[in-house]
């Protein structure tokens, strides 16, 4: 399976580029800064130099050809102002489903955030709102598109060792997951179609991953 995976720097994405080849997949990790190229190469994937902030869909749907399925794990990232969280987590987002369409790519996994649903709560950080307004305008472009779409919402990351169980339903309740268990549940959910047109959230929990996935088709 061929992967194309925007944010193909960021901590989940160089975990997921190291399990994917392991299985014996094709991760290729979308990049801005060439100078990450080498640190992407090293996790097992093939990195391609792309700004998603400044590409066309039709530059960007050339890196998707042939792909089997495209996963938007980007960010603008920490110390970014409220203009970038519009500009990555929400324009960007849109743009890889706009040219996944083109290039005939269906299967798409959104990397989202658990607190969307709600408006933030008067006194919030405005670029914390911001992020949230963000990806919850990326969720809902996405669902109107006629991808094989899936959206999870990861709750708080941290660097803490895999475990290999989870929780993942539609309402999860706040809890904190390992950015290497998300990586294998996204790696699982690209192995389950099932999960197309679902919208689950993530927390560390009980239950092997394999079996949390199959469960969240029902």
């Amino acid at each position: 399976m061929r992967v194309v995976i925007a944010g193909g720097h960021g901590k989940i994405a160089l975990l997921l580029h190291h399990r994917l080849t392991e299985r014996g997949d094709t991760p290729v990790g979308l990049i801005r800064n060439p100078a990450q190229a080498q640190t992407v190469r090293a996790a097992g994937a093939t990195p391609v130099v792309c700004d998603l902030e400044h590409t066309t869909v039709a530059e960007l749907a050339t890196h998707l050809t042939d792909a089997d399925a495209v996963i938007f794990a980007a960010g603008a990232g920490p110390g970014s102002g409220a203009a970038r969280k519009d500009t990555v987590d929400r324009a960007a987002a849109a743009l890889l489903a706009d040219a996944a369409t083109r290039a005939g790519v269906r299967r798409y996994l959104l990397v989202s955030s658990m607190g969307v649903d709600d408006p933030p709560a008067a006194g919030t950080d405005d670029v914390w709102a911001a992020y949230l307004r963000a990806k919850r305008a990326a969720e809902n472009d996405l669902r109107d598109r006629d991808l094989d779409w899936t959206v999870l919402r990861p709750g708080r990351l941290t660097d803490d060792p895999p475990t290999a169980a989870v929780t993942l339903t539609r309402h999860a309740g706040r809890g904190a997951i390992s950015r290497a268990d998300v990586a294998h549940v996204l790696a699982a959910l690209l192995d389950e179609p099932r999960t197309t047109g679902a919208t689950v959230e993530l927390v560390a929990g009980p239950t092997p991953i394999t079996d949390a996935v199959r469960a969240a088709t029902t």
